[in-house]
């Protein structure tokens, strides 16, 4: 059984993350010998129960996983906002 987010990325969002993620590296990144900007995009369905986040990114998974935990510390560490801003 494959762990959690081995699985690839679910057929309806294959090809629109395939051509976003090339676009935004392409478009970040004009000399694809010298990248200088990593990204990842998530993708998931709205709405109740079980739900899925599919990934695609420029940048190797180890750091991903780093940039999230780090990112996630900082969304946790913010005071509990409202509004739309």
């Amino acid at each position: 059984m494959p762990g959690l987010g081995d699985a690839p990325i679910e057929d309806k969002y294959r090809e629109q993350m395939q051509r976003l993620a090339q676009t935004l590296d392409e478009i970040l990144n004009p000399d694809q010998t010298n990248k200088e900007t990593g990204f990842c995009l998530m993708m998931f369905d709205f709405g109740d129960g079980p739900g899925r986040c599919n990934y695609i990114s420029n940048a190797n998974r180890a750091e991903v996983v780093t940039l999230l935990k780090e990112q996630l510390a900082r969304f946790e560490g913010q005071p509990k906002m409202s509004g739309r801003a």
